[in-house]
């Protein structure tokens, strides 16, 4: 399950690529790391129809069974669309794309840790080492309650992105899902813009080289920095 991933790009490149006409932005960094219930860019259709770059929290509305306590902090990747609670999110109104330029999967080898903080150290995948702009294939929603206890009942702007079956790159460090990526325009239109029938085609897994291994912690798995050729074996 993706929990990190970088931005690395400028507005206009996501506006030119998605055609947004619309900046609620403000000022984007130059690289960002986002985690879980932290603020991203996605771009979205707005209620008037106009195409536009905002800033929402990562993390859409829990299934309210699965709620565990006060808060509800998100749901950051979403596999099962067909899932009732996920089905009023599937229309155009609710669809977004979310610009990224790589993202993270922790190592499965149990030691691999940062010796100061313990934290288990990440895979970065990118579609190259020069680490160009793709999109994820995200929903969004408004929502009203508690994200932190600490923060209190507010009014929220949230999104998520779709997780699908892993290619042959990510299957062996991370064996049950990968994003929904977007590698060109034409994909992030018709998730933007046609009929879920048509925009949900676009759950499938990424060619096997569609990515690359980026940043690779010392670890003994052998995972190779690119996948092979489809329908050679690892």
């Amino acid at each position: 399950m993706c929990n990190l991933y970088n931005v690395t790009t400028s507005q206009e490149a996501i506006r030119q690529w998605t055609g947004a006409l619309r900046d609620l932005l403000g000022n984007l960094e130059p690289s960002i790391d986002i985690y879980p219930n932290q603020f991203g860019p996605v771009v979205r259709n707005a209620q008037d129809g106009t195409r536009e770059l905002a800033k929402l929290r990562w993390g859409m509305p829990t299934p309210l069974e699965r709620v565990k306590g006060n808060a509800d902090s998100g749901t950051t990747n979403i596999r099962n669309p067909q899932y009732g609670h996920w089905q009023q999110y599937v229309g155009i109104e609710h669809r977004c794309v979310v610009p990224v330029t790589s993202f993270a999967e922790p190592s499965p080898t149990p030691g691999d840790k940062d010796s100061e903080t313990g934290i288990q150290r990440n895979f970065w995948f990118a579609l190259n080492e020069d680490r160009p702009l793709f999109f994820f294939a995200g929903l969004w929603t408004r929502w009203q309650g508690v994200r932190k206890v600490k923060e209190g009942p507010g009014d929220h702007e949230l999104y998520a992105f779709m997780t699908t079956k892993p290619n042959a790159l990510i299957a062996p460090i991370h064996e049950k899902a990968m994003p929904v990526i977007l590698t060109r325009r034409e994909e992030a239109e018709t998730w933007l813009a046609a009929p879920w029938s048509d925009a949900k085609r676009l759950q499938w897994t990424a060619p096997d080289d569609a990515l690359v291994i980026v940043e690779k912690p010392a670890t003994q798995i052998k995972v190779p920095l690119q996948a092979p050729a489809q329908g050679s074996l690892l």
